[in-house]
């Protein structure tokens, strides 16, 4: 085979060092970001505590911003997006297309707490550490690293995959700019599926129990199990288990041994963790912002008074200059002491800049919220929350959603009313039969009442949900009312029945 040179033009979007650090640090909660403030100043000697000498003197610049200084009224006439919009580069380049989605079908959806108490404090578990754990200790080339990394990224908080191999190839390719083969990209992943606790990385429920299944010691009873959840999953799900006794002719007790064995699995892998990690636990956190109300006048600050100031070290910048400008020849040490120091200085300042560019993304997107949300923001009540998703947001700050989804991330606003989680804030919407839009909280809420208030020996069906929402102007369809039933937590009728 002879051997020979071509030249190929592609193009690629790749970010630098400096930009991944930027939107590394938009996803931090202010907790965090303090840790990742002491390691660098324990990295980077040039790097100080105290104010930033390029900084604005502070009574030039305030930290506090009144919500009707340039926001109250941004829902209801144009919005100059220059004002809010970062230029130095698109965050979308960089997205895991992690945005919040609330709409998992199925048994194990994920669970939204819409009975939020006086002050809803939520913190996360310790699942995705676990799993970065494992992945430590795998032997790993440093591209497969970072590509396990990515896979567990992608992993949502029952502990399924929310992208298959080949979105992940296309996602790497287009986003980050590394090729991988589908075939390295199934390797990997199959490497993650193995991890523990054992059905994490499945594609959906059915795969997720069969993980499970095929861990097991092969008795006849998991062989029969295995067997209901490939070719008959449908009919496992509704308790139809004369027929699968005369489909396959064994036995009753046969038949009631298999379904033992899926009774004893998990729909979701992170329950081992303390249940879904999206559900509601008791910690204590920091918030990231706070709003205070004064009359009608709404403030919106940032929780930063932990956040140490920073600024490049003169002594070091001084001896910069001085090496540089000294005349002669330069030896080797010299020049490899400029180097370090140049290097030293220019990542403080890349530091400093990025913690500023994500103060500033986060107090712009957190202003947007509270102009949507301003009724609700005065009153306290959740009733006033209006339908909101991530691309009203997008459209007024001139971010991308998926930078919105990153702030909203891991982050708690302290207000008059208790501690508040950013997600509670965003909800889909739903059109009454009088044409008016509401949001689907309100709705579940009102299917919450309604089941709560039904007789426990005749409880209403999904088919009856429907009718009575109906009757009360909400036209919503019987997959609608399973979905919201299941996001939830409520069983199906049958299994809400008691004597």
């Amino acid at each position: 085979m002879a051997v020979s040179l071509q030249q190929i033009q592609t193009q690629k979007m790749l970010l630098t060092p400096e930009q991944i650090q930027v939107i590394k640090m938009l996803e931090l909660p202010t907790t965090e970001l303090q840790q990742r403030i002491n390691e660098e100043l324990q990295e980077n000697p040039v790097l100080e505590l105290g104010e930033d000498l390029d900084k604005p003197d502070a009574s030039e610049e305030e930290n506090d911003y009144s919500l009707d200084d340039d926001m109250a009224d941004v829902f209801g006439e144009e919005q100059d997006n220059d004002a809010l919009q970062n230029e130095d580069f698109d965050y979308s380049t960089y997205t895991d297309d992690d945005e919040p989605d609330d709409y998992y079908d199925g048994y194990g959806a994920r669970q939204q707490d819409d009975d939020m108490p006086e002050s809803p404090v939520v913190a996360e578990n310790d699942f995705y550490d676990y799993l970065r754990t494992q992945a430590g200790e795998q032997r790993l080339t440093e591209q497969q690293r970072q590509i396990v990394e990515y896979i567990i990224g992608n992993i949502d908080g029952r502990g399924y995959l929310t992208r298959t191999p080949e979105q992940m190839v296309d996602d790497l390719a287009f986003h980050v700019g590394i090729d991988i083969s589908d075939e390295e990209m199934l390797h990997l992943v199959d490497i993650v599926r193995h991890f523990d606790p054992i059905g994490v990385g499945a594609y959906n429920l059915k795969d997720c129990l069969l993980m499970q299944l095929n861990a097991k010691k092969k008795t006849d009873a998991v062989r029969h199990a295995i067997t209901f959840i490939e070719k008959d999953f449908t009919e496992v799900g509704k308790h139809h288990y004369s027929r699968l006794q005369k489909k396959y002719n064994i036995t009753e007790e046969e038949v009631k041994a298999a379904i033992n064995e899926i009774t004893t699995l998990t729909p979701t892998p992170s329950s081992s963790f303390g249940g879904n990690i999206y559900e509601v636990q008791r910690s204590h956190i920091i918030p990231d912002f706070r709003v205070e109300t004064y009359n009608d006048e709404i403030v919106v600050s940032l929780c930063d008074e932990d956040i140490p100031a920073l600024h490049v070290s003169e002594d070091y910048q001084d001896m910069l200059a001085k090496m540089q400008n000294t005349k002669g020849k330069k030896s080797k040490t010299d020049r490899d002491g400029i180097r370090f120091l140049k290097q030293k200085i220019d990542s403080a300042k890349w530091f400093i800049d990025a913690i500023r560019q994500r103060n500033e993304t986060l107090l712009n997107t957190m202003k947007a919220i509270v102009a949507f949300q301003r009724d609700y923001f005065i009153e306290g009540d959740d009733s006033f929350l209006k339908p909101m998703i991530l691309d009203d947001i997008a459209k007024v700050t001139g971010y991308d959603p998926s930078t919105i989804s990153r702030v909203s991330n891991s982050k708690y606003v302290l207000t008059d009313f208790g501690i508040i989680p950013l997600k509670h804030f965003f909800s889909e919407s739903l059109t009454t039969d009088q044409g008016d839009e509401v949001s689907t909280r309100e709705v579940k809420k009102i299917l919450k009442d309604v089941i709560s208030a039904e007789d426990k020996r005749h409880p209403l069906t999904d088919e009856q949900l429907v009718t009575l929402l109906a009757k009360d102007g909400y036209v919503v369809a019987r997959r609608t009312i399973s979905k919201y039933r299941e996001q939830l937590g409520i069983r199906v009728a049958r299994l809400r029945k008691k004597a």
